[in-house]
């Protein structure tokens, strides 16, 4: 097993929609590469992110790109959906350089590479979100989601 950091916008529609992806085995709603230590300043240059613990030998980190770029506008900065700020910015982070290579190259090669606004960065810091924020979508499936109900929907597991 292994992990990345995925960043889409508001990580409650992200951790119910990657979680839903064949070979992903584990989720967790967090924030990444920010400038404190504690949930208490979780916004401080945080990017609200999920953990992702999965399976390399079934899904691939250009997979899980692809899968990112159907719940993303890959050209927004510092916004998804309704969601406006530094905190919704999108990007790929890990400890696994060979990810981020693989996740530099999946953009490299678009067509589109030079308007794409997706950081990939080596993961300096990882801060879990409180409990509440865990499967928020499953617990309280009226909130706000800036990815789409059919796309949370496409690849869950029955």
């Amino acid at each position: 097993m292994e992990e990345i950091y995925l960043a889409g916008g508001c990580l409650w529609g992200v951790q119910a929609f990657i979680k839903t992806i064949p070979g992903v085995h584990k989720t967790e709603a967090g924030r990444a590469n920010g400038n404190s230590d504690s949930l208490e300043n979780q916004y401080d240059g945080y990017s609200e992110c999920v953990k992702i613990t999965f399976d390399s030998q079934t899904l691939t980190v250009e997979s899980l790109m692809t899968y990112l770029f159907e719940i993303i506008d890959p050209y927004s900065i510092n916004k998804q959906g309704e969601d406006i700020g530094e905190k919704y910015r999108t990007g790929v982070y890990s400890k696994n350089k060979k990810h981020l290579e693989a996740a530099q190259h999946f953009i490299d090669i678009r067509d589109d590479a030079d308007q794409i606004a997706v950081e990939v960065c080596l993961l300096t810091n990882y801060l879990r979100s409180a409990e509440e924020h865990q499967d928020r979508l499953d617990k309280f499936p009226n909130d706000y989601c800036h990815i789409p109900d059919m796309l949370l929907k496409k690849y869950r597991k029955v």
